[in-house]
């Protein structure tokens, strides 16, 4: 029943491929929604050191860093044609880039406003058993990013770019000759599904988030939900897309 819907949907002789490639596409934009509830965000409240994280908002962050890993993974894989070698170098460039974005946010806040990097939602950090509270200036939830919610961004930015890099794969190797209109379109529609994932979990969050250990990251299952429905149905939208404007298949 499943090979004859995508039959006639897709218009494809080969429909267990494109369903197969289908639910990669739908496991990455999973993986695009789970990296976001990794990645330490304070939004504006951050930004005045009134709060733990990046001072930016969670979509802008992590597209950021999808990005980041996007135009790696496009780059290694004009050059290799590696699929696992594209997808681990695009989660290394995006891990990178976040690193870099709260390590230089640290630097402020603590050169900067003068305040050290602590959370005032756990009295330790959940990784070093340091003590925090002590050091969160009144009147606030914590600054800067501390050493847990650090760990959990580089691997939430890791996964992001990862997921990303999955997923502009996919849509690559659906064409074995690697045409321009193939890649343009491949590119397009991987950024689009990355926004698309990162706006949903913007949504399960609804304003900021310090990691893994945030009372928030237990909405985690609702969004991945939204996320598998929402990118079944978006990326069918895209690997017909690809079928009838770039020539594939």
């Amino acid at each position: 029943m499943i090979e004859t819907f995508v039959s006639f949907f897709f218009g494809t002789s080969d429909p267990v491929y494109i369903f197969t490639l289908l639910l990669l596409v739908t496991f990455g934009g999973i993986l695009i929604t789970l990296s976001v509830h990794l990645i330490p965000v304070g939004g504006a409240p951050a930004a005045m050191a009134q709060a733990t994280g990046v001072g930016t908002g969670t979509t802008q962050l992590a597209a950021g860093a999808g990005l980041t890993g996007l135009l790696i993974a496009v780059s290694v894989s004009a050059a290799t044609q590696n699929f696992f070698f594209t997808i681990l170098l695009g989660g290394i460039g995006s891990a990178v880039m976040i690193a870099l974005v709260m390590l230089m946010s640290n630097v402020g806040y603590i050169y900067g406003v003068g305040v050290p990097p602590a959370s005032g939602k756990t009295v330790r950090d959940p990784l070093t058993n340091d003590r925090q509270d002590i050091y969160v200036s009144k009147g606030t939830e914590g600054h800067g990013v501390p050493t847990a919610s650090f760990i959990s961004g580089v691997f939430g930015g890791f996964l992001g770019g990862a997921s990303g890099s999955l997923i502009f794969e996919v849509f690559i190797r659906m064409d074995p000759v690697l045409s321009a209109s193939a890649v343009v379109l491949a590119v397009v529609l991987s950024i689009s599904l990355f926004f698309i994932n990162a706006v949903i979990a913007s949504y399960n969050i609804g304003g900021t988030i310090e990691g893994f250990y945030d009372a928030k990251f237990k909405r985690l299952p609702r969004a991945v939900a939204v996320s598998a429905t929402v990118t079944f149905i978006c990326g069918a939208l895209c690997l017909l897309t690809l079928i009838n404007f770039g020539g594939i298949i």
